[in-house]
């Protein structure tokens, strides 16, 4: 049996561009490796979740573990908390979290904080507490990302959140959506208005405003709940399972899954990760897992920002990267696809479906020869994220009979 490589070029989908002589970010990348999987493989579209759903990357990296995320997804905030390694327990709630940069008025002028890079770790330990008789604890992540949780007695998951998700906007006062959370978003009040106190005073954001940066002055709440029970990963499948990954969420919830996380020095999760050393990692892993996930934040990045060229070049980068791929193909099922789209037209994520590509020797391979959204729809596979399992099992030689 074939050990299995599924790599999530997260955000991979765009639209066309006029940037990039209306072609999307991949199709304009010289992507040799790529093209050389989808040559010799088999290809075609794939749904995150459902067609037309714009999914997140946790529902959709849920799907394409196997798990129905309508069943299991209780919100993004226990899987990122989970990731920055926070001990995250039956009856906690967890949020994201931004550090955002506020102003006088309450105004969010910036979501990111000028996409902070350093210190936010001295934030999130000032920002632990208890609140009437409720622990908080902050942990950072990445750049301006946080995770949150809270413990205590009679907590509720239903509470909108404290982020407006767009700047110009104020901070939004939390508030229960059902009456068993009204102690929550009483006490979630005054948590985030003692923690601006904290915040507007601290060192750190003094000397930001004092050399011209936005002060990482708001913790901006969202996506609470609690954290979900997941059926471990090896029991489910029978497969000896692995991470790799530069953002929280994806590794909290492989974590949950009760799969082992591997870390890459140099795996940031952004724009200058070392792509290198994570394909080098994921290689040498492919002889002690039978299945290993690894996704690549850097084209999500990209396309958040609306940087075409950026996007195009993270994808030059990640295939130069992965040089030496075809020689895994004779032991190994290598699968390419993205979790959702993220066009650097709308900044955002869309429900427009991504390529995805599946080869390892033998395969039937199809017509295609270019790995990109256009191509791929045109090549053999019209599926959804729960199917990709499947089709995994299934060309690993993995696959349980179905009837006599």
């Amino acid at each position: 049996m074939k050990s299995i490589l599924l790599i999530v070029l997260d955000g991979l989908g765009d639209r066309p561009n006029p940037v990039l002589n209306n072609r999307t970010a991949l199709q304009a990348a010289f992507r040799p490796n790529m093209n050389y999987l989808a040559a010799g493989g088999q290809t075609g579209q794939m749904h995150p979740v459902k067609p037309g759903i714009r999914s997140g990357s946790d529902t959709s990296h849920l799907s394409l573990l196997g798990y129905d995320p309508e069943k299991f997804y209780t919100g993004r905030g226990p899987f990122e908390a989970m990731g920055l390694g926070l001990d995250v327990r039956g009856g906690d709630i967890a949020f994201r979290a931004n550090f955002g940069t506020r102003k006088e008025n309450g105004e969010i002028s910036d979501r990111r904080a000028g996409r902070i890079s350093n210190g936010t770790e001295l934030l999130a330990k000032d920002l632990s507490m208890n609140i009437d008789g409720v622990d908080f604890f902050v942990k950072a992540g990445v750049e301006h990302r946080a995770a949150m949780v809270m413990r205590g007695d009679n907590l509720s998951d239903m509470v909108t959140d404290s982020d407006p998700h767009e700047v110009g906007m104020k901070v939004h006062e939390i508030s229960a959506t059902g009456k068993s959370a009204e102690f929550t978003a009483e006490v979630l009040n005054k948590y985030l208005k003692e923690a601006r106190k904290i915040l507007d005073a601290h060192e750190l954001n003094l000397e930001r405003k004092k050399h011209g940066e936005p002060p990482a002055n708001e913790l901006l709440l969202r996506g609470a709940g609690l954290a979900p029970k997941l059926p471990l990963f090896r029991e489910k499948t029978d497969l000896k399972g692995a991470c790799i990954s530069g953002i929280p969420m994806v590794s909290g919830i492989c974590r949950l899954a009760g799969m082992d996380l591997i870390n890459v020095i140099g795996a940031t999760g952004k724009l200058d990760s070392n792509f290198s050393a994570k394909f080098a990692a994921a290689f040498e892993a492919l002889g002690t897992y039978d299945f290993l996930i690894m996704n690549i934040k850097a084209t999500d990045v990209a396309g958040h920002d609306g940087d075409a060229i950026a996007k195009k070049n993270a994808i030059e980068r990640i295939d130069r990267a992965m040089e030496g791929i075809q020689n895994h193909l004779d032991d190994s099922v290598i699968c390419i696809t993205g979790d959702h789209s993220t066009p650097c037209v709308t900044k955002d994520h869309s429900g427009d479906p991504v390529p995805i590509v599946f080869n390892t020797s033998g395969i039937r391979k199809d017509s295609v020869k270019l790995f990109d959204e256009i191509s791929c729809s045109g090549g053999a596979h019209n599926i959804m994220s729960g199917d990709v399992q499947r089709i995994l099992l299934q060309l690993s030689d993995r696959a349980a009979k179905y009837g006599a």
